[in-house]
């Protein structure tokens, strides 16, 4: 369905790149792509260039791609491999690219036996890492921004039915890391902050970048957000994060 999608804003010949391991599934993609012709008048196989390949050393040349996707890459691999998949997104994507995950999160400890259940971490539920973890896992390898899409509730792993002596809620997050140069006092990690300005001047300026104009909304990054708020001016609002971001940020 994802190589649908980008298919359908693309629409160029050998626009769209998927990646599978398994050839059952490269021929499932084909067979479906013949269908997709039949339902989608827009619609050509050969927007799609389907190629044999794993997260771990992509079969993609360096900085050659816009965008990348990838749903549950964070709950299939365990530490070591997910950095190696990580490095690999990074590699391939052009300078400014982006890498657009989904993935359940969960602020609670994960316990082992669930941590090491191969058929629960398939199942995208046992391989859940607290959000700030996930986020620096994703900084760690290079990516200068990070933007939380959104955030909503997802699972619930109980005692009754799950080898846990507690509730475990886990998440579902939305993530767009950008291929950014990284900012020499750390990444730009947007999770829907914004800072209001209500003094009685023409306009607010920082020094750093940040112009408000009074009671206009501007969308800022965690770090600024903490910036801001170090100010302590008594005509400036910072929000808490509202988990949904959706661009127009301030760095």
């Amino acid at each position: 369905m994802e190589l649908l999608q980008f298919s359908y804003f693309s629409r160029q010949l050998g626009g769209v790149t998927g990646i599978d391991v398994v050839d059952e599934m490269l021929q499932a993609s084909k067979d479906n792509f013949i269908e997709a012709e039949k339902q989608n008048p827009w619609f050509r196989s050969e927007f799609v260039n389907l190629v044999k390949g794993n997260a771990l050393q992509l079969p993609i040349e360096d900085n050659s791609i816009d965008v990348a996707a990838q749903n549950c890459l964070f709950n299939i691999f365990k530490h070591e491999d997910l950095v190696k998949a990580l490095k690999e997104m990074y590699r391939v994507l052009k300078p400014h690219g982006r890498l657009v995950l989904s993935d359940p999160t969960g602020e609670q400890k994960m316990p082992e036996a669930l941590k090491n259940d191969s058929r629960l971490r398939a199942l995208c539920l046992s391989g859940a890492l607290p959000l700030k973890e996930y986020i620096k896992m994703i900084t760690d390898v290079g990516f200068g921004t990070v933007e939380i899409r959104a955030k909503r509730p997802y699972r619930i792993l109980d005692p009754v039915n799950y080898d846990t002596d507690q509730l475990i809620f886990i998440e579902s997050v939305e993530v767009c890391a950008i291929k950014d140069p990284m900012p020499a006092d750390g990444p730009c990690v947007f999770t829907g902050k914004t800072a209001i300005y209500f003094g009685g001047e023409e306009y607010f300026d920082d020094d750093k970048g940040h112009v408000m104009t009074p009671n206009q909304p501007l969308a800022v990054c965690d770090k600024t957000a903490g910036n801001l708020k170090a100010l302590k001016r008594n005509d400036l609002f910072i929000s808490e994060s509202t988990w949904f971001y959706d661009g127009g940020g301030c760095c």
